[in-house]
């Protein structure tokens, strides 16, 4: 089940693990940008913003998945490099109970304190009734958005990069079909497009666990259903939960950022959030682009790190970080120039467009920075180094990007709101090199295979 990660040719190898996990996003980024428009199609403001502030509650709800995905990801991949099959097969049948019974909690906690949560969101009198009737679906597809989400990381731990990716287009794809139907057609608004999001979730994580109980029929080991096929002990659980916290916790800081960035935008009106909200979902483009290339290479990083390959390893990542700036700097180039073209696409007021085409603008200027913050992110996790991760992203989402807003608002008001994001993460680029550079030179990434073996992760 590993052969993907044997290639030996540097590019035909990141791409090979790279790409898949890229169209996956690029999907769930079209599936986001339809939501948008379907949403759009309305002529509602107060529609368009609902959706915006709903984003962060939804990101937190993946981010639980992430602590089982991720983690367990990162531990699975390096298992497998350092030939310890039995436990890596513990390790994916801890993951997979875990994000079941996770979502089940969180439905329940979410119905019961849906109107709460919606206020602290952001949301005001005018669109307080659409944020919570998206949410109500949301809350109630909790257990396949947390189980879906998960399984993409742990399938691409073991090799089914394939499977991964067909999972995650099929529910996007499932998801989109059902927006045109519940919004276009059917008139349901922001709930419509919440129960299509939850029942796109559902496809995927039946068409995962299909693939496991067939994987397992052919005698694949690491996907067995059966409570008693694999024994799960205390330290594998620890380590799997120390490493997909900081991987769980980009996703909550980042939903907890949005959530401030909200807030302040929501000072200048509901207008102001439908700008913003349409200029982030196309941003979204390089970050989800970025956010796959790391993810699907992450697992490779893991597999060199397990047998003890640090010179494939570090020229991955380097060549991972080039691809991912130049990558960011084309689609700079594109928001710089066609930004009010497509805010067009979703708006109809010039003022509104105008409006997005200028925060586009802004926020693009940080693409290049994202496929070197991201790699370096998805390296630490990768070899298990948990704290290095949860440093860069408290820095990126909490102690740099918070204090930003709040200045930036005083001297330049809703611009400055906006421009939080690229100030930070270039600030944050230059940390995350010296970062990296300081752990390649001070040999944590080239100690001893044996001790590897019997050290857990930071």
């Amino acid at each position: 089940m590993t052969s993907v990660f044997e290639e030996k040719n540097m590019f035909k190898s990141i791409m090979r693990v790279g790409l898949p996990a890229m169209l996956g996003q690029l999907t769930t980024l079209i599936y986001n940008i339809a939501d948008t428009f379907f949403v759009s199609l309305t002529k509602e403001p107060a529609m368009i913003a609902a959706v915006t502030l709903c984003a962060p509650i939804l990101l937190i709800i993946m981010s639980v998945a992430c602590v089982f995905g991720m983690g367990g990801s990162s531990v699975i991949a390096r298992l497998l490099g350092e030939e310890r099959e039995k436990e890596a097969g513990a390790a994916m049948h801890f993951c997979i109970y875990a994000m079941v019974v996770s979502g089940i909690v969180t439905l329940v906690l979410g119905l019961t304190f849906l109107q709460p949560l919606a206020k602290i969101s952001g949301a005001d009198p005018d669109n307080l009734a659409h944020t919570c009737a998206y949410l109500k679906w949301i809350f109630l597809g909790a257990p396949f958005i947390m189980l879906s989400n998960g399984l993409v990381h742990l399938f691409r731990s073991i090799g089914l990069i394939k499977e991964a990716t067909i999972g995650l287009v099929l529910g996007n794809v499932v998801n989109m079909t059902l927006d045109y139907i519940f919004i276009a057609i059917l008139g349901w608004g922001t709930a419509g497009a919440a129960l299509a999001t939850s029942l796109g979730f559902v496809c995927a994580s039946l068409y995962y666990l299909l693939c496991m109980i067939r994987q397992e029929n052919r005698g694949n080991q690491f996907v067995s259903l059966k409570p008693r096929r694999h024994k799960t002990n205390a330290a594998l659980i620890r380590n799997v939960i120390s490493i997909g916290i900081p991987g769980a916790l980009i996703t909550v800081l980042m939903s907890v950022s949005n959530i401030v960035l909200n807030n302040y935008i929501s000072i200048y009106g509901s207008d102001a959030v439908a700008s913003y909200g349409i200029a982030y979902k196309l941003d979204m483009i390089p970050i989800l682009l970025s956010v796959g290339l790391s993810q699907g290479v992450a697992p490779l990083v893991g597999y060199c790190y397990g047998k003890n390959e640090t010179k494939r390893m570090s020229d991955i990542v380097k060549y991972t970080m080039l691809y991912g700036a130049f990558m960011g700097a084309l689609f700079t180039v594109v928001f710089v120039l066609f930004g009010k073209p497509l805010a067009a696409i979703f708006l109809q007021e010039r003022v509104l467009i105008d409006q997005t085409g200028d925060f586009l603008k802004i926020l693009s200027l940080s693409a290049p920075a994202l496929g070197v913050i991201n790699m370096i992110t998805g390296y630490f996790q990768a070899l298990g180094k948990a704290v290095k991760s949860l440093i860069i992203t408290v820095l990126r989402n909490a102690a740099l990007f918070i204090p930003g807003v709040i200045i930036l608002n005083c001297f330049w008001k809703l611009n400055g709101v906006v421009a939080a994001q690229p100030v930070v993460e270039t600030i944050l680029t230059v940390i995350c090199i010296l970062m990296y550079s300081n752990d390649i030179k001070t040999g944590n990434d080239s100690s001893g295979h044996s001790k590897r073996k019997k050290r857990n992760p930071e």
